[in-house]
């Protein structure tokens, strides 16, 4: 079936625009073909634990970071596991402070709750120059 445009009677031209009503002073904006921005992309749990760590240990860095899924008989969420450098004498100490507190720090993650925080490993080197490596897993709870 064809479509014939002059088919509308004129009290329905008003609800039915077409593409010839628009307003044809406008054009689309080459550089993005006139489209929205695209949505920013949600940040998940592991990020925004990544953000809570850093604010407890500015000074480390991201070495490795793993996520696994996990789930009992009434729970589920996800572990992750984290391993940090510290390199130098204001840094181990601070990585020193983060082994010392991590296992009772109150973490904020919005939908979530830690369960579980804990150090796995530990080990400091000398040189080239003094460092500390930690990893750490901490065990998320879905909050629903």
């Amino acid at each position: 079936m064809l479509h014939d445009p002059h088919a509308f009677a004129a009290s329905d031209t008003a609800l039915a625009p077409t593409l010839a009503d628009a307003d044809t002073d406008t054009e689309a904006d080459p550089v993005d073909g006139g489209c929205p921005p695209p949505p920013r992309a949600r940040r998940g749990a592991g990020e925004r634990l990544v953000d809570a760590l850093r604010a407890v240990a500015p000074s480390a860095v991201l070495v490795a970071r793993e996520e696994t899924p996990w789930a009992s008989i009434t729970f589920s969420g996800s572990r992750h596991r984290f391993t940090l450098a510290f390199t130098g004498p204001d840094a181990i100490a601070e990585g020193e402070a983060l082994i010392a507190t991590l296992p009772d720090h109150e973490f904020t993650v919005p939908g979530r709750l830690v369960a579980d925080a804990t150090i796995v490993a530990a080990s400091h080197a000398q040189l080239p120059t003094p460092s500390l490596e930690v990893v750490a897993e901490i065990l998320l709870l879905d909050d629903n």
